[in-house]
């Protein structure tokens, strides 16, 4: 099928990605339809540059004026009933929990990718395929009869850690046209093309402020005890700290210490020196598999435990509920919430949620 025969309704984010990626399927014969999804309800304080929060006047206005630039229809869809049933509902329960969960990798399968182009639908826009300003790629392997997910040729702009949950039926109906290229590309021709978000800042967080505005967290004051027992100070609330975690612990010790865990039952931050920050293996539950249909017992491959981390070797043994995941190397700060994604090569496997350190 020619693309001049096919529409595609892109997520317009207000940002420069989306606004190329718009244009790059515009210039490449594409019918293109441009979509925002509205994901927030009620006085949120932040600031700008955020992807949750209550004011997104300037969002909205520069992706208007993208879309009228470009020549395309803009559309707001209100996702954020279902954003808070599916996706925020459960971030602020991990996070009162001591864990560390990752809004994105919730948002993704289930709103930008799923709920999101549904109700465009249900509104009335009609589309053949849905496409964002990810650095990823998609590409079907006719040896295989299936589509593999890949990393961007951008290794440090590569956003297929927030990715791993997209199934077969998805990833037969998206396109990435930016997983191609590099930031700087990006950029450059933003610019050529008179974009006026060409050197605007990227969304780099969730949010933009303190955690505890957002999850109806009640301070709860407990002490912060090193791993010998020791009681070195106290804390407000365990969901201000994170495994890892080196600043504002706000206690006096004659070595740099480091949040590396919590014992819930007495409301504890466990601390120690950096050498108890690391660990070889872990246990991962919810896993999603984008490669396999029958998945193999031992699996060797490569995986992320941090989105801007580096992809580390390792063993995958595939249990009942789960994976254990054992890496050649000794990895820092684990962080149960977050997600883990295994690769080989460029290609994504699939992933799950870190459960906890073994």
């Amino acid at each position: 099928m020619k693309n001049e025969d096919l529409t595609v309704l892109v997520g317009i984010s207000g940002g420069v990605d989306s606004a190329v990626c718009a244009l790059k399927l515009k210039q490449a014969g594409y019918n293109v339809i441009g979509a925002m999804m509205k994901v927030y309800n009620g006085e949120v304080k932040t600031i700008a540059n955020s992807c949750y929060g209550t004011d997104k006047n300037k969002e909205i206005a520069d992706a208007t004026a993208v879309c009228e630039r470009i020549g395309i229809e803009f559309n707001l869809i209100d996702c954020a009933d279902e954003f808070d049933r599916l996706v925020f509902s459960k971030f602020k329960s991990e996070y009162k929990k001591g864990r560390t969960p990752n809004p994105c990798v919730l948002c993704n399968p289930l709103i930008k990718f799923d709920i999101f182009p549904k109700l465009a639908r249900k509104a009335g826009i009609k589309f053949d395929k849905f496409a964002t300003g990810h650095y990823a790629r998609v590409e079907y392997d006719s040896e295989l009869n299936k589509y593999l997910l890949k990393q961007g040729i951008n290794q440090k702009k590569d956003q297929t850690y927030f990715l791993y949950k997209l199934g077969q039926e998805k990833l037969k109906n998206i396109i990435f046209p930016l997983g191609g290229f590099e930031k700087e590309d990006v950029r450059a021709f933003a610019k050529e093309n008179g974009l006026i978000v060409h050197d605007k800042v990227d969304s780099q967080d969730f949010y933009k402020g303190n955690y505890a505005e957002i999850i109806d967290a009640e301070e709860n004051i407990g002490n912060i005890r090193h791993i010998n027992g020791k009681i070195l100070g106290r804390h407000n609330g365990i969901f201000n700290y994170t495994i890892g975690q080196r600043k504002g612990l706000k206690i006096a010790y004659e070595k740099p210490l480091y949040v590396v865990g919590f014992d819930l039952s007495q409301n504890e931050v466990i601390v120690a020196e950096k050498e108890y920050t690391y660990a070889r293996s872990l246990f991962a539950k919810d896993v999603n598999w984008i490669f396999y249909d029958n998945v193999p017992f031992e699996i060797t491959a490569s995986a992320k435990i941090r989105s801007a981390g580096q992809k580390a070797d390792c063993k995958i043994y595939i249990e009942a509920d789960g994976a254990r995941v054992e890496f050649l190397e000794p990895q820092n700060a684990i962080t149960p919430g977050q997600a883990i994604v295994f690769y080989d090569g460029d290609i994504v496997l699939g992933g799950g949620t870190i459960e906890c350190i073994l």
